[in-house]
């Protein structure tokens, strides 16, 4: 995968009306109807896919995220080799469409979870489906204990379907460094793995490393703190931050999301960073990142953004859908 085409396109934003992204109802002009909604999608990826990318990430609970991402790939007559492909098992989408649901998903890592959501997604991505992936394994759903999941995994693995696991909160590093340790065969049973790393939140950056040294995928997802890496970042507790990524980006004459960006693709061990864009401009804007020379200087300058990973991920579960 070439630098150009290493920014892929998470679909959670543009699948679903409701999102913790900031601004995220202002991004789809409050239009929420499903015909509206998926030319929206459709806009968004037309304009990722002329800027080069090339991986498309969605999932079960993204609302209709995978049935966006197929009427796209199909009118557009694009190939099942030409893009790589993911989707997620084990959250169940349950907002009824609406932004003001008392639950917008529910989680459930259960064998039978994984076999119902399966089939619901090879039947709209069908021979697009490239990866396929645990949504957020945690130690507490038990999911990488679970023999009979992982021996599904494993047989699913063997029929050339690649099998990958999503990570968050402050045991992000540890999940992944047991999911390591998982075999069948003598064989990994994961071939890739998708955690949140940005210039805020760093704390995963030696166990990513330990994975893609053992031939992992690494992907990145909120690249951008869900906005918070951002202009949009109103929050007075940011305002410093948001003034030194604001001097650098002038700088470099670049925008503040790209160099964010930047940030994540300069680390060695990112394979794809995601862009969580819910506008075409976003998108344009996010796509100038693989312009930005990253330096020992500009890291350095930089440092002081990281903030402790129990803060991060306290500031993240306050953030309001749309």
């Amino acid at each position: 995968m070439t630098r150009a085409t290493s920014l892929g396109l998470g679909l959670a934003a543009l699948g679903r009306p409701g999102y913790i992204t900031l601004d995220h109802a202002r991004d789809l002009a409050a239009d929420y109807t499903p015909q509206a909604m998926e030319q929206h999608a459709h806009d968004v990826l037309d304009a990722a896919y002329a800027g080069g990318v090339r991986y498309f990430d969605a999932a079960r609970s993204y609302g209709r995220a995978e049935d966006f991402l197929a009427s796209w790939l199909t009118s557009r007559g694009i190939a099942p080799g030409a893009v790589t492909v993911a989707s997620k098992w084990g959250y169940t989408y349950t907002a009824g469409w609406r932004v003001d649901a008392e639950r917008h998903e529910v989680k459930d890592h259960s064998l039978a979870a994984l076999r119902r959501q399966l089939v619901e997604s090879d039947a709209r991505l069908g021979a697009y489906l490239a990866l396929y992936q645990i949504h957020s394994a945690t130690f507490e759903s038990g999911v990488l204990d679970d023999d009979s999941v992982i021996d599904e995994l494993a047989r699913l693995k063997a029929t050339g379907l690649r099998i990958g696991l999503t990570l968050s909160g402050l045991s992000q590093g540890d999940v992944l460094r047991r999911a390591l340790e998982i075999r069948r065969d003598d064989q990994r049973v994961f071939d890739a793995v998708q955690a949140t790393w940005n210039l805020l939140e760093r704390g995963a950056s030696a166990a990513l490393q330990e994975a893609h040294d053992a031939g992992m995928l690494v992907i990145v997802k909120e690249a951008l703190a869900n906005g918070r890496l951002t202009e949009r970042n109103a929050d007075p507790t940011f305002a410093s931050r948001l003034v030194l990524l604001r001097e650098e980006a002038a700088r470099l004459d670049t925008s503040v999301d790209a160099l964010s960006l930047a940030g994540v693709f300069a680390r060695p061990w990112a394979d794809v960073v995601l862009s969580g864009a819910s506008t075409v401009e976003q998108l344009r804007s996010n796509l100038r990142a693989v312009d930005i020379a990253w330096s020992t200087q500009l890291e350095g300058r930089l440092e002081s953004l990281t903030i402790e990973s129990a803060e991060y991920w306290r500031e993240r579960s306050e953030l309001p859908w749309n």
